[in-house]
């Protein structure tokens, strides 16, 4: 297996920087498009052979060193008997949002066979057909599929969500021991079906204080990465927005921090040292640009960290939908043959 993203990870030697992309395999590409026009989105992520096609696409297209499981962080609320949908254009809707601790307190048993085992599905068909690069598999984090169920979708300022946490903070709290407890279970599926690595998303947890993340987040996704450390496999925690918490973010358990854009790596590492492993973190938007300005983009994050240890090469956020294929080939041939400092960009 090509494990360099695992070995980057681990803080171990590697021969060339590894790289592999948030939303790889998605819009931008015409073989996603093409399933589109046939498939709803939940149907896609469903269904595994379909499911799996959609993760190998940009495999096939680029060499990338790893796969990430195509699915969506909010398929395990069928799980908690939450009935919800994807809207393209919008995100997650949630027609019933759940905004007091007696609907925390009635939403059912979560078994992640029985209600999310297609994605343990779609990476074992994975499995079946690329066993060079190994597949990451991931899950939303608590805060964040919180504030999605009580919003009822996505949401900017948040304001359900926090009246929640204001007015009722133990109700809020079972909320989020809920949703910690099933993301666990659900992590666990995915490593067994063969998962290499594990990413936390959590989006949202940036429009948290430093405060309310300590008292309330801090202490369970401690817990959440203390259950998965058995499995033996690299743990990423990424979010976004969160600068403020990056200190108590380092000290999550995770195996690797990723970094969004707006902070570089190398002022990361002077904060939190040198021991968490790095993924990040270029802007999206320079695969909007011409293949001058992406490499010259791409070149400023190499030499934030460059000895190239503990370094994961990622962007800062998920490959945007109208971003040309040609970029992102470009941008994975860079990354593993980076030209000379001084060369013409």
């Amino acid at each position: 297996m090509r494990d360099r993203v695992l070995r980057a990870l681990r803080g171990q030697e590697v021969d060339r920087r590894p790289i592999w992309l948030m939303r790889q395999a998605g819009r931008y590409l015409p073989g996603y498009r093409a399933l589109r026009e046939h498939h709803p989105i939940l149907e896609l992520a469903r269904t595994p052979e379909l499911a799996a096609e959609v993760t190998l696409e940009p495999l096939r297209r680029f060499d990338l060193d790893a796969a990430i499981v195509y699915a969506d962080i909010t398929l395990p609320y069928a799980g908690l008997g939450i009935d919800f949908s994807i809207d393209p254009g919008v995100g997650p809707v949630i027609p019933k949002p759940i905004r007091t601790r007696a609907q925390v307190e009635g939403l059912t048993a979560f078994d992640a066979e029985k209600s999310v085992g297609f994605v343990g599905g779609t990476i074992r068909r994975y499995r079946e057909l690329e066993t060079e690069r190994p597949i990451i598999g991931f899950a939303g984090g608590p805060f964040t599929l919180a504030s999605y169920l009580v919003e009822g979708g996505a949401a900017r300022e948040h304001a359900e969500t926090k009246r929640f946490l204001y007015r009722d903070p133990a109700g809020f709290d079972l909320l989020l021991d809920r949703l910690t407890d099933m993301t666990v279970e659900y992590l666990r599926m995915q490593a067994r079906a063969g998962a290499a690595a594990l990413q936390l998303f959590d989006t949202w947890v940036g429009t948290v204080s430093d405060r309310v993340f300590a008292e309330h987040l801090a202490d369970r996704l401690k817990l959440l990465f203390e259950a998965l450390q058995p499995l033996k496999l690299p743990t990423i925690y990424f979010s976004t927005g969160s600068s403020h918490l990056l200190e108590q973010l380092a000290d999550l358990g995770a195996t690797a921090l990723g970094v969004d854009w707006r902070e570089s790596l190398g002022r990361v590492r002077h904060r939190i040292g040198a021991d968490l492993a790095l993924q990040g973190n270029l802007d999206p938007g320079a695969l909007l640009g011409d293949a001058g300005t992406l490499r010259a983009a791409a070149r400023r994050v190499l030499n934030e960290i460059p000895d190239g240890r503990s370094h994961v090469f990622n962007l800062g956020h998920g490959v945007l939908p109208t971003t040309d294929p040609a970029r992102v080939e470009e941008l994975v041939e860079f990354v593993h043959h980076p030209e000379p400092l001084g060369s013409s960009p």
